[in-house]
């Protein structure tokens, strides 16, 4: 099962203590667990905006692939700027987090991020693409902050074993969040606040604004809930370094996470031009932003389906059961929100035959069935996806109508784990170094920055469905990693202690 990916760093309940100097329980741990698991719902919505921004820009700038991409270049090169000056300053003076607390931390960041959102209103004001990058910046150092502090102390808040499984369904929160971005956002960019049908940088104004007072409404909240302050044990490199870069896992787990986070972010960015596709299905953009939902509902019954199959319980017997019950639910879900429809000033419903998501409903039994051949155990299950992945991207590169439009949106389900099982892998044994290696972590979600600018760049050279082949590398070398996690677990296991293990 998933308990061997996170074992000594991930400490929590009787090895933490309280704020208050009381010990924690892992039954105290519940309340402020999903207090952070809330953050994860907010920081995934408004990431996600920026695929319903990319097309919307594109359009209203007259700009071409790789300048459109510049979206996500600028948004996730705040992660980059921002993790780095954090590792510096941890490095050198201590972890900050560690010194001020998980929690007013968070609040912090969610005020950001509220700055960040409350600068769209003078931008599209200005009509300036450059401000609207450089508002973007300042959500995403928002955003940057939640992750350093966010991801860590989820994976912490509870007992070490289940570890990758707490982490997963805060990652499920994350999902629905970003599947119902694109509805929300498409619905009130391209109808509710468009200008007698005609889509102007006006319409961006109110939406942003909104998004902004809901992050100060959260951190107020969250400036006056009890989250514990946990105080990490401490750790013993394995080269003798005296930081997080010490760890082999950490530092083959920083390249997994460019490589997830870029082709994850590429994959959503250009999803809307690629069902433009004449080969595809040739939707205009209001119709094909809907259908983004079925991309990161994907991600979403993953996640909580995979935080099922990776935790550990009294009665595992009950998992498939559990489950495929969760899948169908979510599916409902996606399916239902996928047919709102806002026209004339009234919101209406119109489904989609249902007989035309079996593609969909098929992968989610191959998502179901990988999850049961790797028994739960996050380190396979990353492998068995990586794998399907591949074989995903290549039959949306050379297929065309349907099967492409299907396979595509199915990529999301295989996505769905993989932040959280390398997170936890990638972490594991840090101890005190934790906060710190979390920070590199997050440093590395500048792939969302990276590979979407050279996807664009193949894609205006060759095609938007040919650029998705380019990620194909990405997944093979996460691929590696869930087997060399995989090795190190198990030697673990057997009381085997790896002294140093050369970085390929």
């Amino acid at each position: 099962m998933g308990g061997e990916a996170a074992s000594s760093g991930l400490r929590s309940g009787k090895q933490s203590r309280a704020s208050d100097g009381q010990t924690n329980s892992p039954g105290g741990t519940t309340g402020p667990f999903v207090a952070v698991t809330v953050l994860f719902f907010f920081w995934g919505f408004i990431t996600v905006m920026n695929d319903v921004l990319i097309p919307f820009l594109k359009s209203s700038f007259a700009l071409s692939y790789f300048q459109a991409g510049l979206v996500q270049f600028a948004f996730f090169g705040a992660f980059f700027v921002v993790s780095l000056i954090y590792f510096a300053v941890s490095a050198s003076g201590g972890d900050p987090i560690n010194r001020i607390g998980y929690q007013r931390t968070i609040v912090a960041a969610l005020v950001v991020c509220a700055a960040g959102c409350g600068l769209f209103s003078p931008a599209a004001a200005s009509e300036s693409y450059p401000f609207f990058l450089g508002a973007l910046f300042l959500l995403a150092t928002g955003v940057t902050l939640l992750q350093i502090a966010a991801n860590p102390y989820a994976a912490i808040l509870g007992k070490p074993e289940n570890a990758s499984s707490r982490l997963n369904l805060a990652q499920g929160l994350n999902s629905l969040g970003t599947t119902i971005a694109p509805i929300a956002g498409g619905l009130l960019l391209y109808k509710v606040f468009a200008e007698d049908g005609a889509v102007t940088l006006d319409a961006i104004q109110t939406p942003y604004l909104i998004y902004g007072g809901m992050f100060l409404a959260l951190a107020f909240v969250m400036a006056f809930v009890h989250l514990p302050r946990i105080q990490p044990e401490a750790s013993t490199p394995t080269d003798g370094a005296g930081s997080a870069l010490g760890f082999p896992q950490l530092k083959l787990g920083m390249v997994a996470v460019f490589m997830y986070v870029g082709s994850e972010v590429a994959i959503g960015s250009y999803l809307v031009s690629f069902m433009g596709d004449p080969a595809v299905m040739g939707w205009e953009e209001g119709i094909a932003s809907l259908y983004l939902a079925f991309y990161w509902g994907g991600a979403m019954i993953g996640r909580l389906c995979g935080a099922i199959a990776m935790a550990h319980t009294a009665n595992p017997g009950r998992k498939p059961l559990l489950m495929v019950a969760t899948a169908a639910v979510l599916l409902g879900l996606v399916y239902f929100v996928t047919a709102l429809r806002f026209e004339d000033g009234r919101l209406l419903i119109s489904f989609l035959p249902i007989v035309e998501l079996w593609p969909f409903a098929l992968m989610i039994a191959v998502c179901l069935g990988a999850f049961a051949v790797a028994r739960g155990d996050p380190s396979a299950v990353l492998a068995l996806f990586s794998g399907t992945l591949c074989l995903l991207l290549i039959i949306a590169a050379c297929a065309t109508g349907k099967v492409a439009l299907w396979v595509a949106l199915g990529t999301g389900l295989f996505n769905s784990i993989m932040w959280s099982n390398i997170f936890t892998l990638a972490i594991d044994d840090l101890g005190e170094h934790t906060s710190q290696g979390s920070s590199l972590l997050v440093m590395m979600i500048v792939g969302g920055a990276l590979l979407p600018l050279l996807m664009g760049a193949v894609g205006d050279a060759v095609g938007i469905r040919q650029a998705f082949l380019i990620l194909i590398p990405c997944y093979l070398y996460i691929a590696f990693y869930g087997w060399w996690s995989h090795r190190r677990i198990a030697a673990k296991r057997a009381g085997k202690v790896v002294a140093k293990v050369a970085t390929p």
